[in-house]
């Protein structure tokens, strides 16, 4: 079994390769690693952080938990290396599902064994009745993602940075009866 550190954020969901925990002081080094991956950024609109002290700011002041009851959470390996990020995020009163991988950890499955996670923890405890999913649509990787977790693709949008993302949607219902009958990555 994985002894977790002190600075590892509180455990929220283990599946059978990655683990979800809330943001901690452990995943500055990981989490300022891959975002100052440009490949990594590249779909993302964000910036890489200043530094290793912006991006602890960053992660000790995300209080998306507090407000919401949950957020987006820290992705490991069950071996315990750090993996990037999986969870949900409330925006303008919808639920999103985002995920972000280390490049290296990319076309592995991940993202999609992460994101069925979070979808099975929107649903069954948080109580979600719909969880929408964002990817640029020069990403076809991360659509893919979304497809693959039974997100029925629910048109186009154009956001502030000019850029054309496809929006993808679940709802309770579907994502139940997509899990009953056994197809959740």
């Amino acid at each position: 079994m994985m002894h977790w550190p002190e600075g590892a954020g509180e455990l929220v969901a283990r599946g059978a390769r990655v683990v979800l925990r809330r943001f901690g002081s452990d995943d500055v080094a990981g989490f300022y690693a891959m975002n100052a991956d440009s490949r990594v950024l590249r779909y993302t609109g964000d910036q890489p952080f200043a530094d290793e002290a912006a991006c602890r700011a960053f992660l000790m002041g995300y209080d998306h938990y507090l407000r919401h009851g949950f957020g987006r959470w820290s992705l490991y390996l069950a071996d315990g290396r750090y993996a990037g990020f999986c969870g949900l995020r409330r925006d303008d009163g919808l639920v999103d599902l985002g995920f972000r991988l280390p490049f290296a950890l990319w076309g592995q499955g991940l993202a999609s064994e992460a994101g069925a996670l979070a979808l099975r923890l929107g649903f069954e405890v948080y109580g979600l009745g719909s969880i929408i999913g964002r990817a640029r649509t020069d990403n076809p990787a991360s659509c893919r993602v979304l497809q693959k977790l039974g997100m029925a693709e629910a048109g186009t949008e154009c956001r502030e940075d000019g850029l054309e993302w496809r929006r993808f949607t679940v709802n309770r219902a579907d994502w139940r009866a997509r899990s009953e009958a056994g197809r959740e990555p």
